[in-house]
């Protein structure tokens, strides 16, 4: 028995640019994201707002004073995805931030069932997580 086999330039253009959508649509859907920034459903916030929501820079979300908490088993890889710094650099900008303006720091949790819990308590509260978290929550962002 023979194989048919065609190389790729002898395809149907619309073969190969179905085939190329269809592989695009997989791949994105397959990759999840590694960090999901959330918030209180009564919290109003874009991805360019969370640089300075999680700096301590913007403590509102319109009249919604905003309380932060950071995921200590995904603190890494949202400060590399999302801030685009280091530990030691999150800690003395917040260091900083609190002896010139007095704004405190976020509070910790130690997991992401830790920091959605804390997330759907109260309105102006908002963290990141590792896993889809599901309903009950705004995810602002995802990276």
């Amino acid at each position: 028995m023979r194989y048919a086999s065609k190389a790729l330039s002898e395809l149907p253009p619309a073969l190969l640019v179905l085939v190329a959508l269809a592989w695009a649509g997989f791949a994105r859907e397959s990759r999840a994201a590694d960090v999901y920034v959330i918030c209180h459903p009564s919290v109003s916030l874009t991805a360019s707002d969370l640089r300075d929501v999680f700096l301590g820079d913007k403590q509102f979300a319109g009249g919604t004073v905003l309380s932060l908490s950071d995921n200590s088993a995904a603190r890494d890889t949202f400060l590399q995805k999302v801030l685009k710094m280091d530990v030691e650099k999150y800690r003395t900008a917040w260091t900083k931030k609190a002896f010139r303006d007095g704004v405190n720091p976020p509070t910790m949790t130690a997991s992401d069932a830790e920091a959605l819990d804390y997330v759907k308590r109260a309105p102006g509260r908002c963290s990141y997580v590792t896993t889809a978290p599901g309903p009950g929550v705004a995810v602002i962002a995802e990276y």
